[in-house]
C-alpha cells in the first residue's frame, strides 16, 4: 500500500494549523493510498507549539510526524527536514495557511498514478478553478521568475513559484538541497529538471490568497534571492 508524504512548514500558524490539519483528514485518497502528515515547527513563537500538540492529542487516528527546531530556520530549512523524515512513495508539500486546498492532491496525484509522471506542479495560472484576485505585481514577479527560470531549465512551467508540488520520493531525496528560506522553488526546480529521463506535468489548481493582514509572508526581498537562486543553482551547477 502506497504512502502520500505531506510536508507542512510551520511558522506561526496558530490560527490556521488546525483548520489546514481538518481539510487534509477529509481528503480520501484514491487507490487505498494512506497519509503521512509531517509538521515542521520552525521555532513559533506564537500559540502554532500548544495548538499542534492538541490537535495530536484529539485526532490520534492520524499518522502525524511533528518535528520542532529549536531556532527559525527558514521554509527550505523546515522542507529539509520534511523530506528526511518522508517514508512515503510520493511528496506533497503544503503551507500551513489556507491558500491551497488539500482536496486538489486527486488532481496532482492523476498523472502519477496514470503512469505519466514523476513530478507534478499544481498550477494557480492555468484552468477555471477559482482565484482570489490579488497583488498585480506579485503576479508580474511570479511570471517574470517563472520565465526565466524556464529559460535555464527549458521547461515551459507557468508557475515554477507555487507550492503544490508532488513528487516522486526518491527522486526528491536524491537531490542535494541547499536553500534554507524561500530559495527552495527555484532550487529545486532547477535541479529536478537535470534528472535524467525526468516527466514533469503541470495541472491547473484554485489559489485562495492572504493578504499580509491576514498572515501572508512573502515579500519583494524573497523575488530577489528567487532571482539570484534562478541564476545560481542553473549557471554555476
Amino acid at each position: 500500500m502506497n504512502t502520500l508524504s505531506i510536508i507542512i512548514p510551520v511558522y506561526n500558524e496558530g490560527n490556521t494549523i488546525h483548520l489546514i490539519l481538518d481539510k487534509i483528514k477529509k481528503v480520501a485518497l484514491p487507490n487505498s493510498i494512506e497519509k503521512e502528515i509531517i509538521i515542521v515547527n520552525d521555532a513559533s513563537t506564537d500559540n502554532t507549539t500548544s495548538c499542534i500538540q492538541l490537535y495530536c492529542e484529539v485526532n490520534n487516528e492520524l499518522k502525524i510526524i511533528v518535528e520542532n527546531h529549536t531556532k527559525n530556520k527558514g521554509k527550505g530549512a523546515a522542507l529539509h527536514t520534511g523530506i528526511a523524515k518522508a517514508s512515503g512513495e510520493y511528496i506533497i508539500i503544503q503551507d500551513a495557511d489556507l491558500e491551497y486546498d488539500p482536496k486538489e492532491y486527486l488532481v496532482l496525484l492523476q498523472p502519477i498514478l496514470d503512469g505519466y509522471a514523476d513530478v507534478v506542479y499544481g498550477s494557480r495560472f492555468m484552468g477555471g478553478n477559482a482565484h482570489r484576485i490579488l497583488f498585480f505585481w506579485h503576479t508580474v514577479g511570479n511570471k517574470f521568475l517563472t520565465t526565466l527560470s524556464n529559460m535555464f531549465t527549458n521547461l515551459n512551467l507557468t508557475d515554477m513559484e507555487t507550492c503544490y508540488k508532488m513528487f516522486n520520493s526518491n527522486m526528491l531525496k536524491s537531490l542535494d538541497l541547499r536553500e534554507q528560506r524561500f530559495g527552495f522553488e527555484p532550487e529545486v526546480t532547477a535541479k529536478i529538471s537535470r534528472v535524467p529521463l525526468i516527466r514533469i506535468y503541470e495541472v491547473g489548481i484554485s489559489y485562495y490568497g492572504r493578504t499580509y493582514q491576514e498572515g501572508k509572508k512573502i515579500n519583494w526581498k524573497d523575488g530577489i534571492k528567487a532571482l539570484y537562486c534562478i541564476i545560481r543553482y542553473n549557471i554555476f551547477k
